[in-house]
């Protein structure tokens, strides 16, 4: 069989390479000494294949052949009437089933410019050019796109069957379920029923061989990205810096969570990634942690996340300090002003602190809180309710970082203005009394106010009847 084959390659290669190939335009592309589109050989038998052209030639072999198998031999030289053609000659031997496939001939320069033929090597007791080990191989199957079952086989008539587990066979339709022997199976058009485990047989001597295969469907929506901390991280010198980068994805996402931040160059940070499924989606996690702070360490910390061309990101801001603080000043003056009436007035003077101090408000040196229920405090500040005249007085915040011994302390005064008014309404609401002529009477007027108010007489000369009235404004 050996010889026959050899003769027959041979033969093939004197035909078609005895051609006048001088002629102008000849070899745009390289040529083979085979004009079958494939060949079939079998194990153990030397594969033999000629290539001319006109410029430099170098093969493309299948992903079967090691780059560095001792049994490719290639040679090459010059050829044609004036030795102005390339000849390229690749010998496999011995050739075997994992061997199967495309073998293309190209110019060096021109990867373009190729010829190419299919080689089967048959081996009854390799049908499948792959041979697997016990894990299946993963497919994706991708929105839009063909999905593959690459089970190709070392014959061409081999009669393969795809079966999804644990029974259910599948019949190539040539229109949406289509077999091809180079290829393995093709899903034009592929459904969810397509997500599971598949496995391509065929029997050969009474001996069954599969190739299996799990499918996979990847999913690349990205719903949620946030930190365990949304704004601006404080912290001091010398304590320990986590971030916390949480993604929320959907059902079989794959995503990549990368961090960038002030000291990555150096290392200073380690990452330790979780994942964890709730009952509709995935989380993933990644953990950024730095031991002991120091100031190089302040600045943007921001979390990449991808899965597949979906790309999102979360970050925030670390404020490093030497050493705990607290910086209490008047925000408008040690003394403000409400009036009464107000719905609400709020004393808040400036204050920055790290870390958060306790806040004590007095009111004339008892607890303010304690005094009465329309004071309360909101954070740093003291509000005060349906402001009224009694609220006015001496207002002291007392703050305090007891485990540094840090204490400061600010008082304001509370100025409340009250409208005046006037606290004798006979002299507005009397009609004017009937009093003698060239008689002395005395007027009287008591009015309240913060500030006092100030008071004016008005008159008005009498009417014609002789009566002089006067009134209050």
């Amino acid at each position: 069989m050996f010889d026959i084959l050899f003769v027959m390659i041979f033969g093939l290669s004197g035909r078609v390479l005895t051609k006048d190939t001088d002629t102008k335009g000849r070899f745009s592309s390289p040529v083979l000494d085979v004009t079958e589109k494939q060949l079939i050989i079998e194990r153990n038998q030397t594969l033999q294949l000629n290539c001319r052209g006109r410029w430099e030639l170098q093969w493309v072999l299948p992903s079967g052949v090691p780059k560095v198998y001792h049994g490719t031999q290639i040679e090459e030289t010059r050829c044609g009437k004036k030795n102005n053609q390339y000849c390229s000659r690749l010998m496999l031997s011995p050739a075997l089933a994992q061997h199967t496939g495309s073998y293309r001939c190209r110019y060096r320069q021109k990867h373009r410019k190729q010829a190419s033929v299919y080689v089967y090597i048959t081996d009854s007791q390799r049908p499948f050019v792959k041979v697997q080990s016990e894990i299946p191989d993963v497919v994706y199957m991708k929105e839009g796109e063909l999905l593959v079952f690459p089970c190709r086989v070392t014959n061409p008539d081999a009669n393969v069957s795809l079966v999804k587990f644990p029974f259910h066979r599948i019949a190539p339709d040539y229109r949406n379920i289509i077999w091809n022997s180079r290829q393995g199976f093709t899903i034009r058009s592929p459904t969810f029923f397509y997500i599971g485990l598949f496995s391509c047989e065929t029997i050969v001597n009474g001996v069954k061989y599969s190739n299996r295969f799990l499918t996979h469907r990847p999913v690349n929506k990205i719903l949620d990205v946030y930190l365990n901390s949304t704004g601006l991280v404080h912290t001091l010198q010398g304590q320990m810096l986590a971030l916390n980068c949480t993604v929320t994805a959907e059902w079989n996402a794959r995503v990549s969570i990368s961090w960038t931040y002030p000291q990555k160059a150096n290392g200073s940070a380690t990452i330790i990634r979780r994942i964890s499924r709730s009952r509709t989606n995935m989380l993933f996690y990644s953990v950024l942690t730095i031991p002991r702070l120091s100031k190089a360490d302040r600045g943007l910390y921001k979390c990449h996340v991808t899965s597949g061309p979906s790309k999102r990101e979360t970050n925030t801001t670390v404020i490093v300090y030497d050493q705990p603080f607290i910086q209490l000043k008047h925000r408008d003056g040690p003394v403000v002003q409400a009036s009464a009436g107000q719905k609400s007035f709020r004393l808040t003077p400036k204050l920055r602190a790290f870390p958060a101090p306790e806040v004590i408000w007095l009111k004339d040196g008892m607890v303010a809180a304690e005094q009465c229920s329309r004071y309360h405090a909101d954070r740093f500040s003291l509000v005060i309710r349906d402001v009224a005249e009694e609220d006015a007085g001496i207002y002291t915040i007392l703050t305090g970082i007891q485990q540094y011994g840090l204490f400061q302390n600010l008082t304001l005064t509370l100025v409340v203005n009250v409208k005046p008014q006037i606290g004798e309404k006979t002299v507005s609401s009397r009609q004017p009394g009937t009093v003698q002529r060239g008689s002395r009477q005395a007027l009287h007027c008591t009015s309240h106010g913060v500030p006092p108010p100030q008071i004016q007489w008005l008159w008005h000369p009498c009417p014609p009847k002789g009566l002089s009235p006067a009134r209050l404004a």
